[in-house]
C-alpha cells in the first residue's frame, strides 16, 4: 500500500572493545515477475509468495554452521512471518 509505514529497531549489544559491527536491514515488495512466474506454473497466490519469502529466509539461515540452531531459527521465522503475512491478508 501506499500509505504502509515501517519502523526499523536495529539494536547491537556489544560486550567487547575490540569488535567492529554493524546492522542494516532492507524492505521491499516481492518482485512481481517471480510471481507471475510462479503462478503461470501453477502455484496460487499465498503459495508463490510463502516460496519467495521461504526463498529469503533461507539465504539467511544458510549462513549458519549449527545445524540444530537453523532449524530452531527456520521454525521460529516461519512462524513468526506466516503469522504477520495471515494477519495482514486479513486487513
Amino acid at each position: 500500500s501506499d500509505g504502509a509505514e515501517m519502523d526499523a529497531k536495529p539494536e547491537l549489544e556489544i560486550y567487547a572493545d575490540d569488535v567492529a559491527c554493524a546492522h542494516g536491514s532492507a524492505i521491499g515488495e516481492l518482485d512481481r515477475d517471480a510471481l507471475f512466474f510462479l503462478r503461470a506454473r501453477g502455484l496460487d497466490e499465498a503459495a508463490a509468495r510463502n516460496l519467495l519469502v521461504t526463498g529469503f529466509i533461507e539465504q539467511v539461515l544458510a549462513h549458519i554452521d549449527d545445524a540444530p540452531l537453523t532449524d530452531v531459527f527456520r521454525a521460529l521465522l516461519v512462524k513468526k512471518i506466516t503469522a504477520q503475512f495471515l494477519k495482514s491478508e486479513a486487513a
